[in-house]
Parts: structure tokens; sequence; C-alpha cells
């Protein structure tokens, strides 16, 4: 299967500037495109992913990549999508935030081969222009009436639009512009809300060349759908915010638990978004999926291709551990310290002053009982487990037989009301 047609049945194609164009084009040479992700966070996000991914459908393809960090127009703000102007950040925290987002760029694409990828930052050449060669050189060939008529502008007409952000789309079109004639990058691909500011581009393509010597090279724009779900939410939202691509800001156990929990209706639209797997295998996972649905063998195997494919096989398996320890039949003593962090990290937590103290004190203690006499109700009846295995001891004892690697114990109440006991070096 070609790549356009892939796409299509990915549900991956939603505007094309000239589809018969560009795949005669993709059918003659390996192109040369780009996507920007601008630094407004020290880490992108899961809602990044679809177009990261889609520009490794490209390379993989015989495309070469050219991930942009926009560690210029981060400075300025993408209005697309906003109701409200976005906060500025200073320069320093701007090119922290760049150099975060490069370094996780550089995991995702091939950087060496015959179709490696090129990681640039539109700082480069927009930070050392000058306002007079801005205005004079590029902003010539933009009419304000044209600027307006653009979604992101005309959305923000009425609750207001500073000038800075009015001129986000003309930097992104000088982007679009710069790469075409200095890589000879001849595509640009972006989320749906990105495409005003794509035919900007390609509109100062053709106005730029039109003042210059030599035959204009042909250009095109490609956008990708707004990842929603079945209910119309945003994809990658949680209750407790967004799920990052930093493993230290969403571990790896919670983004494999938070693919897993995805509802039967978006599964396999997600299966065919985000995942490498084939039209088979695919195929086959919905067949499972209607017959068999409480196996969610559609959710587990969505979880296992992006974790894998975000932090690796090693973050995986940590993931699938933590996960069969806590929802199945897996040995909670198995668990490693740093997948007791993972797996435990919202619970609530104590951390005693003795290195030994009875179960009893420290039910009450560490406040998952309010009472000595509940804590022995408890423990008697057979609701108190310690890592994972019930305790009916009344005089038992917690200590260094019960840390998991010296620093660790898990305390559960019940069926599911979990504790985590920190113990102090």
């Amino acid at each position: 299967m070609k790549l356009l047609a892939e796409l299509k049945y990915r549900g991956l194609v939603n505007q094309v500037t000239d589809e018969n164009g560009l795949k005669d084009l993709m059918d003659k040479e390996s192109v040369k495109l780009y996507c920007g992700f601008d630094p407004t966070g020290d880490s992108l996000h899961i809602g990044h992913l679809l177009t990261i991914i889609t520009l490794r459908r490209f390379q993989l393809a015989g495309h070469k990549p050219y991930p942009l960090v926009g560690g210029a127009t981060g400075l300025i703000g993408d209005p697309s999508g906003k109701s409200a102007e976005r906060s500025l950040n200073e320069q320093n925290v701007v090119e922290h935030f760049s150099s975060r987002i490069k370094e996780q760029l550089e995991r995702f694409m091939d950087f060496e081969g015959e179709y490696a990828a090129v990681l640039v930052n539109n700082y480069d050449w927009i930070g050392e222009m000058s306002v007079i060669d801005f205005l004079r050189d590029t902003g010539k060939h933009f009419s304000v009436n044209y600027m307006l008529a653009k979604e992101s502008v005309e959305s923000r007409i009425q609750s207001g639009i500073s000038f800075t952000e009015f001129t986000y789309q003309i930097l992104q079109s000088l982007d679009f512009y710069y790469l075409h004639k200095k890589y000879g990058i001849k595509l640009q691909i972006g989320g749906s809300d990105q495409w005003g500011n794509i035919t900007a581009g390609l509109e100062l393509i053709r106005r730029m060349y039109g003042t210059e010597e030599g035959a204009r090279e042909p250009a095109f724009g490609f956008t990708i759908p707004l990842v929603t779900k079945a209910d119309g939410q945003k994809f990658g939202k949680t209750e407790g915010g967004a799920v990052w691509l930093d493993a230290e800001k969403t571990s790896p156990y919670e983004f494999y638990q938070f693919l897993l929990n995805t509802e039967d209706s978006d599964v396999i639209k997600f299966l065919k978004y985000f995942t490498f797997l084939s039209k088979e295998e695919i195929e086959s996972l919905e067949t499972e999926l209607a017959e068999r649905p409480h196996e969610r063998a559609a959710q587990r195997r969505l979880a296992q291709e992006l974790t894998s494919f975000v932090h690796g096989e090693e973050s995986l398996k940590q993931a699938e551990n933590i996960t069969h320890a806590l929802f199945g039949r897996g040995d909670i003593k198995s668990l490693t310290a740093d997948e007791v962090l993972q797996g435990f990290k919202d619970v609530p937590s104590y951390a005693p002053a003795s290195q030994e103290i009875s179960l009893v004190d420290l039910l009450v203690e560490s406040k998952i009982v309010t009472s000595k006499r509940q804590a022995r109700e408890d423990v008697k009846n057979g609701a108190v487990y310690i890592n994972g295995e019930r305790c009916q001891e009344l005089d038992k004892v917690v200590g260094e037989e019960d840390k998991l690697e010296g620093a660790f114990t898990i305390i559960r109440r019940g069926k599911k009301k979990f504790f985590l006991i920190k113990w102090k070096n």
C-alpha cells in the first residue's frame, strides 16, 4: 500500500492543497517535509504524537523529515485554537524548553542513514532578523484582509488578539519559505488547526518567488485530524492534566494505563492513528473486540505499541509488571523500587520514625484506620495485606523482612485501598 493510500486508510488525511500533485511528487522522488513544534513547555504531550508518528511514517516510506523546534515562534505564541492570549515566556525559558523538546524528537526518528531526519530551529533564521528587514522583505507580501480571514485570527477578533499573535502566521510562513529555499522542503504537515498557517506559507512562497529569478519549485500543505474521542472530548487530557511524553512528568506505567483504559468506541481508530500495525493485524483486533470485548486485547495492544514507541521496551515491561501485580495475579514482592514508585505514585504514603513498628500501630499512625480497635478488627477479619499477602497476626511487627528493596512496604486494606510505607534510610 502506497503511503497516501495508507494514510487514508488510517483516517489521517484531513486536508491537502493538491492531493494529485503531491501523489505524483511522492511517486517520483524522496520528498523533504517538515512539521513545527513550538516549545511552550519542557515536554511534548501525547497530543503531539500523531504528527510525530506521521513524520515517522513518511520517513519509513522513503521521505526525509525535518522536525522543527520553534525557538523563535515559541517566543510569540500561536493563536490557533486559543480563545485567549498566551502568556509569553522569557527567552532563557524558551531556550530550555527548546533543548528538552529537541531531545524528545530525536528519540522518535532516525537521524542517520539515507533518509536521516534533520532537526532545525527557526530561531536560527528569525532570531537575528531586524524589524525593518521583516517588514520590508516579508510583511509586504501579506495584506491585512488576507490575514484577518484566517480562522485563527477571525475567531479572536471579538475577544481580542494582540499584534504579536496576529503576526504569528507571517513568522510560520517565513519558516516554510526559508526551508523551501535553503533545503528544498516541499511539504509542510500539521494538525488541522494549522491549515491557515500552512496555506499562508504557500502563499508567501508563491509571492517571494515572483520577485526572484529562477523557476518556482512546487510546495504542498497537508493536515491530519485533531484527535478527539467518541464523546467529542479532546484526546490526551486526564483529571490530573496532560499525558506527557516525559517519563518524569507522566510515568511509563501511567502512560500505559491511560491507553489501556481507552473506550471500545475509540480503540480501533487509535490503533490506526498511532500504531504501525498492518491493516490485517488491526482488522484481527477489531474482530476480537467485537467477539470478546471483555478481554480488551485491542486496548492492551495499543498500550503496548505506544508505550514501547515512546518509552522503550524496558519501560513497557515495567508498566506490564506493575499492572499484573496490581490488577492480575502477579507478585507485588517482585516489584523493583522504581516500579513501586511508578505504580503507587498517587496513593497515600507514610514514613515511620523507626525501622520496626507493630502492624496495629502502623495502621493507626499512617491513618489507614482511625483507631487501634478498628485496626485489630481489620487484621483479625483478614482485611489487611502486606505486600499482597493477607496478614491476620495481631502481634505482627512490620520490619526488615517486609521491606521491598529495603525501602518500601505496600499495605492494602480491603480490595482496593493501597498505602505506601516509605522507610527512612
